[in-house]
């Protein structure tokens, strides 16, 4: 890994308006370049906004459309990370996120889990990723999770077994429920998994969150980015447009993997093993035995 500069574009799209939302990202990259990043990283779904329903297919992008080869020239002098939504074979839709560089897409990361519960409702009109990898960046190896995949600890458990030192986590986290004197309670929720998170993994963890509001649902944002030892290296507020600039050294990487050895220790055929064990039972399939 090489020492990188990331960028924390907090913003707040505009709903079911990709042209405008190219025109913020053009913004914030501007700024991201005045701060000498070298990445800017915005939230889940920026170039759409979320609770999109029927508007899905009308925002949808290919790698060939209009709207998609601007955005990635905008990553002809700073690296970009943002989500928007894919349209795949069989016009099958995705919450998606990419990374681009140098004016190239470099990964793409399709939403593994959809929360489909509560307030949320992505299953109706998304379809599920089924790859996860982790992927050469110029300055070394990373990953992207979008919002739910990062509450279920094999996503970046798989990501750094593949050689992820950085994760890049997107999220449209909603604001739910307040308290006199701790503010809005689910972002130390949110801030607690991170940090556990980077612990556990030994990896930075680059969070970005959207503000804004839509049809009613408030946005809550405090964006941050945390190093291997869990602690914070840059910040932004709940509510807040914003842009924070993040430092992550591999300095500070190789004291925490040595500390920490848990990559080196990581058991991986144990898992393997283990995992199809529980598969068998899950789904009741024969045994290596088994003609």
């Amino acid at each position: 890994m090489k020492p990188v500069r990331v960028a924390l574009a907090q913003i707040a799209p505009r709903l079911g308006d990709p042209k405008a939302n190219l025109e913020r990202h053009a913004a914030a990259v501007k700024t991201a370049r005045a701060e000498k990043a070298d990445v800017v990283v915005f939230p889940e779904l920026a170039m759409t906004g979320y609770l999109l329903r029927d508007q899905v297919p009308d925002v949808a992008m290919t790698e060939s459309s209009r709207t998609f080869r601007s955005l990635l020239a905008l990553s002809r002098t700073i690296d970009v990370v943002t989500g928007l939504v894919l349209e795949g074979p069989g016009h099958a839709f995705f919450n998606a996120a990419i990374y681009a560089s140098q004016g190239r897409l470099v990964h793409v990361h399709r939403k593994v889990y959809l929360p489909t519960y509560g307030m949320f409702d992505e299953g109706r009109d998304f379809a599920p990723g089924e790859v996860l990898r982790a992927f050469d960046a110029p300055f070394g190896r990373a990953g992207i999770l979008i919002c739910e995949d990062a509450w279920h600890p094999t996503c970046a458990w798989l990501a750094v077994q593949d050689g992820a030192a950085t994760l890049f986590v997107l999220s449209s986290g909603p604001t739910r429920g307040t308290r006199p004197g701790r503010g809005i309670t689910s972002l130390p929720v949110w801030h607690d998994l991170l940090r556990v998170t980077a612990q556990f993994q030994t990896a930075f963890v680059v969070y970005v969150n959207r503000v804004g509001y839509e049809d009613g649902l408030n946005f809550g944002g405090g964006s941050m980015a945390i190093d291997p030892f869990g602690r914070t290296i840059a910040s932004l507020p709940a509510l807040d447009e914003g842009l924070a600039v993040a430092e992550l050294s591999p300095e500070v990487l190789r004291r925490a993997r040595t500390v920490y050895p848990l990559l080196r220790d990581e058991n991986v055929d144990l898992v393997h093993r283990e995992l199809e064990r529980v598969r068998q039972r899950r789904f009741d399939l024969p045994g290596p035995e088994a003609d």
